[in-house]
């Protein structure tokens, strides 16, 4: 994690699964990022990152979007640049949805799905999803504004069951 005085700055994160079984529907895992502010810091975001955005100023980008996890290395991957976030920002929280074709997909039907949350050469987490496998979602990270204004981590596993990824993204505060 960053010094005690600077706090975090830019957070990479990446989100890994194996595609599913020959002649079986993809599975589509989504990165989803909310951004909160200090009037509503757990209600609903003030915007989210997901499906191929960006943030309004810049400061959260996802990178890559697949929809089938095929590939070599990461299938998702999300920059959140905390250092140049507004003032107004005191919450950012980072979360996992499953898009649901037919029926309710969950994470323990999935192989492999593993997400890592990285700063500079610091793995802050590592997670393979095994303690959410009847989720549908699931939120990992939040990075909150300290005093000061430095930015801090705090790994924030919650699983939520039958929610879709636009319900999930309105929840997601509730971590």
């Amino acid at each position: 994690m960053g010094s005690a005085n600077k706090g975090l700055s830019k957070i990479e994160v990446v989100l890994k699964w194996d595609p599913s079984p020959l002649g079986e529907p993809d599975h589509d895992l989504d990165l989803i990022a909310g951004t909160f502010t200090a009037d509503d810091p757990h209600g609903a975001p003030d915007y989210l990152v997901h499906f191929d955005s960006r943030s309004p100023d810049g400061t959260i980008t996802l990178n890559r979007d697949s929809r089938t996890g095929q590939g070599f290395g990461a299938d998702e991957e999300m920059t959140l640049e905390l250092d140049r976030l507004g003032d107004a920002y005191v919450r950012v929280i980072v979360g996992v949805a499953i898009q649901q074709g037919d029926g309710d997909l969950t994470f323990g039907e999935v192989a492999n799905p593993e997400i890592s949350v990285v700063e500079d050469r610091d793995e802050l987490l590592a997670y393979d999803f095994g303690t959410t496998p009847g989720a549908t979602a699931a939120t990992v990270a939040e990075f909150s504004r300290e005093p000061g204004g430095v930015w801090g981590f705090r790994r924030a596993v919650r699983g939520f069951e039958q929610t879709d990824p636009q319900t999930f993204g309105h929840r997601m505060g509730e971590a």
